[in-house]
């Protein structure tokens, strides 16, 4: 039956309830602006009532069962996906802008003014075939194209060489995110019994995983010991339970790129999205294609420009012979272009074999307009590559501002559900002080009965 012992035994729980209850809302209003954080709450419970007889039951007081972090795991998981396309565009775009920078007319290493330079020279030529200045202008102007070639070679080259540092720069952040997340794993993992608060560090891997998703496409698997294994998208495994497994980057024949690597298996075709997928899509795909591009465009300028320039005859009336200097392939052709001639006199400006003849010098400059690159002009296949890569950082551009909102939307979203609303806590304050001072208040009657209670005894 009830007696004042159980009474103020029942008002000691609450005091401690209570107690543990002020301790969780001082908690979170100390954390309200701590990034990451999941908001809690005390989850108090009825105590089993104490049965006399058949009907006769008394309450048993308030237990403090568990503190609970509130939080919701669909969100999070859409966080964590939508994360990944976020750093996979940032990289992308961060690649692409430096190659649209260095293509640039006015900064960088543009072509356009010196293929119009090279032309408008041939036709200047054109006008007094015998002018010594004239054909040494040409062999200037065909100088400065090829140098400008050169460059822009050299600069894409050293872009790849950054974005190649760059990889293996991620591959090491990657391998310490997943290093730090199984060792929260374990901590997680030690926390699941009964009346134990696992939450902070189911916060602090929340945000471990959010940065290892901006870095890379991954998948997050719950397991029921309360941990989670990381792979890849692909399936490689790169957390399991405990164990991380880390990532490689190598440099690789004969393109000289770093890859990544998983267990001595080269899987970098297998990442395309988070800032590596990013990285890896600039340099193999952006980047690979403006270089072969110009390449391309090299070396079909060279030679359609060589064979024009054998048809022709010097001042010496002798046949023409290469103007630049013959490249073997169309790889590396951009890096390679040079001017095979030295001496004026060996332009090829004649059509005829006459000094004054001007047929070929004019043939030359006419290669500006006519399709020698896959049905295109020269300057005409230049423009398309400039446009094409305008066009791939738009698009992206685009993507990452739609992508960007789409993420806001969810983490505001995840600020409604697990954040912390300072005017839901300064009630729960109040609250739970004034149940405080009630058990306090309870403590203080039922003592002041028990001395009453002992000097009746007495």
């Amino acid at each position: 039956m009830g007696s004042l012992t159980g009474s103020l035994n029942i008002a000691l729980q609450s005091l401690l309830a209570d107690q543990g209850a002020l301790d969780v809302t001082s908690n979170n209003i100390a954390n309200a602006a701590t990034p990451g954080y999941s908001r809690q709450v005390a989850d108090l419970v009825e105590n089993p009532p104490l049965t006399l007889g058949a009907n006769l039951q008394f309450g048993q007081g308030v237990s403090l069962a568990q503190i609970q972090g509130i939080r919701d795991q669909t969100l999070e998981n859409r966080i964590q996906q939508e994360t990944q396309p976020g750093g996979q565009l940032d990289a992308f775009l961060g690649g692409m802008n430096q190659v649209q920078s260095l293509l640039n007319e006015a900064q960088g290493a543009g072509l356009q003014n010196p293929l119009s330079q090279f032309f408008n020279s041939l036709q200047d030529l054109s006008t007094d075939p015998t002018n010594q200045s004239l054909r040494q202008a040409v062999i200037n102007a065909g100088q400065t194209l090829a140098g400008a070639f050169n460059s822009a070679a050299a600069g894409l080259s050293q872009i790849q060489a950054g974005l190649n540092q760059s990889v293996s720069q991620t591959v090491t952040q990657i391998n310490q995110l997943t290093q730090q997340i199984a060792a929260v794993n374990v901590q997680v993992g030690s926390l699941q019994a009964p009346g134990e608060n696992p939450s902070p560090f189911i916060d602090q891997r929340n945000q471990l995983l959010e940065k290892l998703a901006n870095l890379a496409d991954i998948q997050v698997i719950p397991t029921e010991s309360g941990m989670v294994t990381v792979t890849t998208a692909s399936g490689t495994a790169l957390v399991v339970g405990n164990q991380s497994y880390a990532l490689t980057a190598q440099t690789v024949v004969p393109s000289g790129n770093t890859d990544v690597f998983s267990g001595g298996t080269d899987i970098t075709s297998r990442l395309s999205s988070g800032e590596l997928g990013g990285l890896i899509q600039a340099r193999d795909q952006g980047l690979a294609g403006v270089q072969s591009s110009l390449d391309t465009l090299a070396y079909n300028l060279a030679s359609a420009f060589n064979a024009q320039h054998a048809a022709g005859f010097d001042l010496n009336g002798s046949p023409g012979g290469n103007f630049f200097a013959p490249l073997a392939s169309v790889t590396g052709a951009a890096a390679s272009l040079a001017v095979a001639l030295s001496d004026p006199s060996k332009v090829a400006a004649s059509s005829d074999g006459t000094p004054g003849s001007n047929g070929n010098a004019l043939a030359l400059a006419n290669l500006e307009n006519q399709n020698v690159i896959s049905g295109q002009t020269v300057t005409g296949f230049y423009s398309n590559l400039i446009s094409t890569v305008g066009n791939q950082i738009a698009d992206a551009k685009t993507q990452q501002a739609a992508q960007s909102l789409l993420l806001q939307q969810l983490q505001n979203q995840q600020r409604n559900v697990s954040g912390v609303s300072l005017d839901e806590e300064a009630a729960n304050l109040v609250k739970y002080q004034m149940a405080y001072d009630a058990s306090a208040r309870v403590v203080s009657v039922v003592n002041s009965l028990l001395q009453t209670t002992v000097s009746l005894g007495g």
